[in-house]
């Protein structure tokens, strides 16, 4: 074996058997902080918006593919598709938002 490989066996040696440090104790040991509780809700509302918008998007687009299908007209046509769904009455009134 080479002295560099001694050597670096010897230093892992010695990074892995030292002993841990001085762990926090005490009655706020392991408590998280209003922040955090107040975090979760936060990202949990964001991930339900999501899931949302998408469950509305994913919708009106399996509705206007279908409508596109039935009709002969190349479901990536947007404008055609607006068009036949206008003179069919079936335009859909909602606004497109940004999600």
């Amino acid at each position: 074996m080479s002295t560099f490989t001694i050597a670096a066996a010897s230093a892992a040696n010695f990074v892995l058997a030292q002993s841990p440090g001085e762990t926090p104790v005490g009655p706020d040991f392991g408590k998280a902080s209003p922040i955090g509780l107040l975090l979760l809700v936060v990202l949990v509302i964001v991930v339900l918006f999501i899931g949302w918008s998408f469950h509305r998007r994913f919708s009106r687009f399996k509705r206007r593919q279908a409508f596109a299908e039935a009709r002969g007209i190349d479901p990536f046509d947007e404008k055609a598709i607006d068009e036949a769904m206008e003179k069919a009455g079936l335009k859909d009134q909602r606004k497109k938002n940004a999600f």
